[in-house]
């Protein structure tokens, strides 16, 4: 029962541009430590990230940078079951470590995602956002504040070894089995077993993948491919060329547009080509 929650936010679509992280550490069931810190990413912020979770420039001012906070990150996680919701949060830590090569957490990853859709029925292939499932289990918290988030993925985790009786050890090896529960046809050979199952993939700008490799990448985690944005979109893939662009604001129409629908409310992620290839390694 034993294990640490980790989420983070970020300044721009990067997703090395960590600017904010929250961690909370259970023991016996039980929160019994927590830990939060602005994190100076040393990089622009979108004003669709700003949108957000309210994290600018300002707030950051004077906050560390991550090689400074290291030891406390490494003292965290190393040899500890590390919770997270989704391989986001994973893929964010692994490019940020990576960009001031420091040396990865020696840690094992659960993601509570891929628990929840083995632990309850209704999240099996849709509505296993975080926010959605701490809605349906009666949890309260504010989306997209990292501490909070951290908390929020740890009770899911707590809840779903109390509904199926499994212990961590048990769900490092459930997650890794077929979900249970009713039989997905497939559809545009999308895997329904993928951990991204259920998301509605856009692509657009300079990739160095082909449309068809990286249609093929995206299915196999579950993903489903559209040629436009729409308000079905969940995630936008840009070119990391495009990406190092942004902060002189160009952007293609399909990127402008799902900020459009961001704005309105609707919950797209926003993420460069080689964090996409660094999601496709985790989720497989």
């Amino acid at each position: 029962m034993d294990f640490v929650a980790i989420d983070v936010e970020t300044a721009n679509a990067d997703m090395s541009s960590i600017c904010q992280i929250g961690l909370v550490n259970f023991r016996g069931g039980e929160l019994c430590e927590e830990w939060k810190s602005y994190i100076d990413p040393e990089d622009f912020f979108d004003p669709i990230n700003i949108s957000i979770h309210g994290i600018d420039k300002s707030l950051v001012k004077g906050a560390p940078k991550l090689p400074e906070i290291v030891n406390t990150l490494h003292k965290s996680l190393d040899g500890k079951i590390t919770v997270c919701h989704t391989h986001f949060d994973r893929v964010s830590i692994r490019k940020a470590f990576d960009k001031y090569n420091i040396r990865h957490p020696k840690n094992i990853w659960l993601d509570s995602a891929r628990v929840a859709r083995r632990a309850w029925k209704e999240f099996a292939y849709r509505g296993y956002g975080l926010h959605n499932i701490c809605e349906t289990l009666g949890y309260k918290f504010k989306h997209h504040d990292a501490l909070e988030d951290a908390k929020a993925a740890g009770y899911i985790m707590l809840q779903a070894m109390q509904q199926i009786c499994l212990d961590l050890e048990g769900w490092l090896k459930r997650v890794k089995q077929p979900i249970s529960g009713e039989v997905i046809k497939r559809k545009y050979n999308v895997n329904p077993e993928g951990a991204l199952y259920g998301e509605i993939i856009v692509f657009t700008g300079a990739l160095e993948l082909t449309r068809a490799e990286a249609t093929a990448m995206a299915a196999k985690i579950g993903c489903q491919v559209e040629y436009g944005v729409t308000r079905k979109t969940t995630i936008l893939v840009v070119g990391n060329q495009d990406i190092k662009k942004l902060a002189g604001h160009e952007k293609s129409s399909k990127h402008r547009r799902a900020e459009m629908f961001i704005l309105t409310g609707q919950q797209i992620r926003i993420i460069g080509e080689s964090d996409f290839k660094e999601l496709i390694n985790l989720a497989n």
